[in-house]
């Protein structure tokens, strides 16, 4: 009984619960090859994870923790930076307004032609995307601090480090895991299209190549393969927050 109690209070199963079933109607309904069952999906994906699925989803974090890695060293600076100082938040957003709205997906080529048909390219290609994700998210989450509590922080004395470190940076992480849960949904998004140029390795590659092949049933193992792999690593920042948020969770 306590096994089936805390099986109906997890959120994550009943999501996939309520997926699988919508699938497999989907499945009966269409009655073709092109939407194969749950069942035999499932079968195929623990068939081919061992040698061939964890080779191209490894291929996909790597590029996926690279660029998200290199966002938050850019972005998490210049957004502090134009949160605290006003002269720079008027010279810096108007250009972040403008160039976050591009379509940024279509430079790929440019990059590919500039960096190489390497990770270089597809990397930089999801850093101009999510990078403005967290930039606007931190300097949005410092503009929230009330003035008062700055006037708390200094009347005590505390050093600007200790500002950073005791206020900025509470005030800021929550706004900061947010934005990190948007630039993974995206980067997984720009990653499937970029992988289709120029790899051999990657899940978006073995997706597009499965459909090629019209191996549908490969096809929707890739997909469930990237499916996992999202949900892993947002429930990483939901464990990271947590850790380092704890306050968050007391509401």
């Amino acid at each position: 009984m306590k096994l089936l109690d805390k099986m109906l209070k997890n959120k994550t199963l009943h999501g996939i619960i309520i997926v699988i079933i919508i699938w497999y109607l989907l499945h009966i309904s269409v009655e073709s090859n092109v939407i194969p069952s749950p069942y035999n999906t499932f079968k195929r994906f623990f068939h081919l994870f061992p040698k061939v699925l964890s080779i191209h989803l490894l291929a996909s974090l790597v590029r996926i923790m690279t660029a998200v890695g290199i966002s938050i060293i850019i972005g998490v600076p210049f957004g502090l930076w134009i949160g605290m100082s006003k002269k720079a938040d008027s010279i810096i957003s108007p250009v972040v307004y403008i160039l976050y709205p591009l379509p940024k997906i279509a430079f790929l080529p440019i990059f590919m032609i500039l960096l190489g048909i390497g990770n270089t390219a597809k990397i930089t290609l999801i850093v101009t995307i999510i990078i403005f994700q967290i930039l606007i998210g931190v300097r949005d989450g410092i503009k929230e601090i009330p003035k008062e509590l700055y006037y708390s922080v200094i009347s005590m004395g505390v050093s600007k480090a200790g500002m950073y470190r005791h206020l900025i940076m509470p005030a800021i992480l929550p706004r900061l895991f947010s934005a990190l849960r948007l630039s993974l949904g995206i980067s997984i998004s720009t990653l499937f299209f970029a992988e289709n140029f120029a790899t051999t390795y990657g899940i978006g590659y073995y997706i597009m190549n499965a459909w090629v092949m019209v191996d549908y049933l490969d096809m929707f193992s890739g997909i469930l393969a990237l499916s996992l792999l999202g949900l892993l690593l947002l429930r990483l920042m939901d464990l990271l927050e947590k850790k380092f948020c704890p306050w968050v969770f007391l509401k």
